[in-house]
């Protein structure tokens, strides 16, 4: 299992970028593939991003396309989420989750999918 702890929400003006971390704890990091949702009060969590645990396959939602960029560090343990251009409908609170390689069955955008989340932290973007 695999241990998660985020890090780098905040508030930022719109057009802003801002970086989220997410640092794993455990031995079965660089065999995970990794994902960031989001999340606001009464929808559904939502995919954001994914990265395979090669760090050479990724996936993005439509709406962060060109704007956010998913990246990893297998020596540091630990998964990025630059965002750039943020607008104000990007304020959610934002999650990473993980799914070892043998428990994933090609479902990234699928929440159900992974099986290790860490804590959200809030992005808020103001106009």
């Amino acid at each position: 299992q695999v241990q998660l702890v985020v890090s780098g929400g905040g508030l930022v003006q719109a057009g802003g970028s801002l970086t989220l971390s997410c640092a794993a704890s455990g031995r079965t990091f660089s065999t995970s593939a990794m994902a960031w949702f989001r999340q606001v009060p009464g929808k559904e969590r939502e995919f954001v991003a994914h990265i395979a645990w090669s760090g050479f396959t990724t996936y993005y939602a439509d709406s962060v396309q060109g704007r956010f960029t998913i990246s990893r560090d297998n020596a540091k343990n630990t998964v990025y989420l630059r965002m750039s251009s943020l607008k104000p409908e990007d304020t959610a609170v934002y999650y990473c989750a993980a799914v070892r390689r043998d428990h994933y069955r090609g479902s990234y955008h699928d929440p159900g999918q992974y099986t290790d989340w860490g804590q959200g932290t809030q992005v808020t973007v103001s106009s």
